[in-house]
């Protein structure tokens, strides 16, 4: 009896091994491809691609970034030159006894007038408020190396009111009607031809503005 039960003893005793031993070893002879992970080569390349992508976005957003950078300078440029050309020709309109072609009143003003029928660099007039016949009270706008110039006491002293970003390749005053005591009213008008461009910009825009004014005194 005893001896019986030893030997079955000894062989729940190895089924319990055999148990064991298969479940603690590795398993490796079903692993499926998918199941066994990355191998290094894998790894390699999956990082290549990422860091390849990032670098390409990232280059693009750089660049998208620095286009509306000089996108806003050159907007900002552009406002300089038409807040100046507004500021021109509200005065214009207010002002009176329009001289074209000379910074000072001609002494044949009186008589023949002073249009620019084909166009001229240089205008003058009186502001509004002002002595038109006191040179030192006039105002001068002249065109001269591709900027906008202004003197406010009469073309003693100028100062330039366009940025140096914007370079002005061709400007005239067309005027009409000085002559006093005509039938028509004085008429100025503004054609202002050149481009501008951002700082460190590689390309520029060019422009072409015209405006008019016409004095709102009346000429009788």
């Amino acid at each position: 009896m005893e001896n019986r039960l030893q030997v079955l003893g000894a062989r729940f005793k190895g089924k319990i091994k055999s148990i064991f031993s298969r479940s603690l070893a590795p398993n490796t002879y079903n692993l499926t491809p998918a199941s066994r992970g990355f191998s290094l080569v894998e790894m390699v390349v999956s990082v290549a691609l990422f860091a390849i992508i990032m670098l390409v976005a990232v280059g693009a957003l750089l660049s998208l970034v620095d286009a509306n950078r000089k996108a806003r300078a050159l907007e900002s440029v552009m406002n300089n030159l038409n807040i100046s050309l507004d500021s021109m020709i509200r005065a214009m309109r207010m002002g009176s006894v329009y001289v074209c072609g000379y910074s000072t009143i001609p002494f044949e003003y009186t008589t023949s007038g002073a249009d620019c029928s084909n166009g001229g660099t240089v205008f003058s007039f009186a502001p509004y408020g002002a002595d038109p016949s006191e040179q030192s009270e006039r105002v001068v706008y002249e065109f001269d190396n591709g900027r906008l110039y202004r003197s406010q006491n009469g073309g003693v002293t100028s100062i330039a009111i366009t940025a140096p970003e914007v370079l002005i390749e061709d400007m005239a005053f067309y005027t009409i009607g000085t002559e006093q005591g005509d039938v028509v009213q004085p008429k100025v008008v503004v054609v202002v031809k050149g481009s501008a461009e951002a700082e460190n910009a590689k390309s520029r825009t060019t422009f072409y503005i015209q405006a008019t004014a016409v004095q709102r005194i009346l000429d009788i």
